[in-house]
């Protein structure tokens, strides 16, 4: 019941804590029967009217019915009494540590087992889980199976273990109050298997209910300037209001699932075990059980029952945690491009060259974004590819850094199709500076670490003076340990791309993609910006992709894109020369910028 061998399997390390964590369980019930056992035999003898003698040998004659004891002392049972209690107190203390070490690895090895599959997807991840339900997942989702793996897998064995073991103690006690109650101990697992059917359903739906409204909110809270600006931040505020309603009724069809199975599992507990008891009442009654005897019993019944009940309260954390795991694991089953890679001799990296040798890409099958696309990208000066929005510029980038993979022709990196080639092996000498690249919460210098964790001070800020970040930097007051904020809040737009220029420098990748890397930032910065490119441009291969043709004019060779493709290429003089397309997009863009002077 709820044993998930594939995920027991992932975190096979925790199997032993697990095995430890019952048997000192186990061994801390053994000592809590003994101990009630030698309680019973006293009150046995004292009801007989023996003299309790601390070096009584005697105390065989009370303990006959039970057939478990010898013939010991009272001192003796006292000390052993004592040593039991000491034993159980250990137990106790270890089932703690044993427990939190069955699942303090798990945290660790599913977020770690996550996190390289979001990478191995690549920006793809988000046709797989939004990025809320991904945090989810890793974040509360995992915290639900750490429980799994702390509580509820010791607690199912154990539960099996314990009435069993239970039932042997009490049978040389009474035998049928034994007999009736192992019987009633299987009504509770019945039980708690009738609740799964329906918990499955209900949480299933609490999770997909809990992804929605995580996913709305965190997209309300990142476009929360635009929802101002536009005035509809009082609409979205109430399209969550309803989702957060919808959570919150599923919320507690959930706690109501959870009081209903934890009521009908407490009358089976208080049932199973108040029958034993009258039957061994009975017994009593008829002469067949000693006064001592009964007390043993009656305190016993509870512990058939203590196990599975306490099982029943984990189960619902479980279930939590199985249908976290259902989703951890649409993540991790994810469909991903297998990739035959050749030895890392057999490809020379001082210095890399791309070349895209009819190539075509659709995204979904159907629609075809790229067409029969032919280029060389080599080092010494820029090459440029250019054209309207939508293209296929960008989609060019990301096949050259095999994010996706190419529907027809081939993609050459260093002579070697990229399909053949690592993604370690791509990221390591190829670079993408966009108008997307990110800027983490932290100091100047955390970011420019990134790149290269050992850089020294001297190419820290040869970087920047390359990037022209460095005379900003050295403005600041506290320099380099400048805070820049979330997602580099702190800083404008072309500080923020500068800082991304000055991150790959220091990375010193062999080739570099700018992929609009220019965009929506002050003149000031793109200019200081595009001399940072061509100064790059002489000893390493760069790429850049631009709507502006003015800033291109300077590159070796300009592909020209057209509704995914190639119309023309060559150079800035060679294409206006043609008076073709490139001819027409740059007269287009001159009028568009008088009329801007002009206003």
């Amino acid at each position: 019941m709820m044993i998930n061998k594939r995920l027991i399997n992932l975190c096979s390390e925790s199997k032993k804590y697990i095995a430890l964590t019952i048997f000192v369980n186990w061994l801390a019930v053994i000592c809590n029967i003994l101990i009630i056992l030698l309680v019973g035999q006293f009150i046995n003898k004292m009801a007989a009217g023996q003299k309790l003698d601390l070096t009584d040998n005697g105390l065989i004659n009370a303990m006959s019915q039970f057939n478990l004891v010898g013939n010991i002392s009272l001192l003796i049972a006292v000390i052993a009494i004592l040593v039991l209690l000491a034993i159980r107190y250990t137990c106790n203390i270890l089932y703690a540590k044993f427990s939190n070490e069955a699942s303090a690895g798990v945290r660790v090895k599913l977020r770690e087992l996550i996190y390289k599959k979001l990478l191995r997807l690549g920006g793809g991840y988000s046709n797989v889980e939004s990025t809320s339900s991904v945090v989810q997942v890793t974040v509360e989702g995992v915290e639900q199976l750490e429980i799994y793996f702390g509580k509820y897998l010791p607690q199912f064995f154990y539960s099996l273990l314990v009435p069993v073991t239970l039932f042997v103690f009490i049978s040389f006690i009474s035998l049928k109050a034994a007999l009736v109650f192992i019987l009633s101990v299987p009504l509770i697992p019945i039980s708690i298997i009738a609740i799964m059917k329906i918990a499955k359903r209900i949480l299933k739906d609490y999770w997909k209910s809990y992804s929605d409204l995580g996913g709305t909110f965190l997209e309300n809270l990142q476009g929360l300037t635009t929802l101002k600006v536009f005035d509809i931040d009082e609409e979205r505020h109430k399209k969550m209001n309803e989702e957060a309603e919808g959570f919150r009724k599923i919320t507690m069809k959930v706690l109501s699932m959870q009081l209903n199975s934890i009521t009908i599992m407490d009358l089976v507990a208080f049932g199973g075990a108040a029958a034993g008891t009258i039957m061994a009442l009975f017994q009593f009654r008829s002469g067949e059980l000693a006064i001592g005897s009964l007390i043993v019993v009656i305190l016993l019944s509870s512990e058939f029952f203590i196990p599975l009940r306490l099982l029943g309260s984990y189960f619902h954390i479980a279930m939590n945690g199985m249908a976290a795991s259902d989703r951890m694991f649409g993540i991790l089953d994810a469909e991903e491009r297998e990739k035959v890679t050749c030895s890392n001799n057999e490809i020379n990296f001082d210095k890399v060259a791309v070349a895209l040798e009819n190539v075509q890409f659709s995204y979904d099958g159907e629609r075809t974004v790229l067409k029969d696309i032919n280029m060389n990208i080599t080092e010494g000066g820029v090459v440029a590819i250019v054209g309207e929005s939508g293209s296929g510029k960008s989609t060019i980038a990301s096949l050259i850094l095999n994010n996706y993979k190419v529907t027809k022709g081939r993609i050459l990196l260093n002579n070697e199709d990229i399909e053949k080639v690592s993604l370690d092996d791509i990221y390591e000498n190829i670079a993408l500076v966009s108008t997307n690249s990110y800027i983490f919460n932290g100091t100047i210098l955390d970011n420019l670490l990134m790149a290269k964790k050992d850089a020294s001070d001297k190419e820290i800020k040869e970087a920047l003076k390359k990037a022209r970040l460095y005379d900003f930097v050295e403005s600041l007051k506290d320099g380099l340990n400048t805070n820049v904020g979330e997602g580099g809040n702190n800083l404008s737009g072309g500080q923020k791309q500068r800082l991304a220029l000055a991150r790959v420098i220091l990375a010193n990748r062999k080739m570099i993609i700018f992929d609009e890397a220019t965009s929506n930032i002050d003149v000031e910065s793109e200019e200081a910006i595009w001399e940072a490119i061509y100064e790059l441009s002489k000893d390493k291969t760069i790429l850049v992709i631009s709507h502006r043709l003015a800033n291109v004019r300077d590159a070796k060779n300009i592909y020209v894109m057209n509704k995914g493709s190639l119309v023309e290429n060559g150079t800035h003089e060679e294409l206006y020369a043609k008076e073709g397309y490139y001819y027409d997009m740059i007269n287009k863009q001159n009028q568009l910028e008088e009329i801007r002077e002009a206003i």
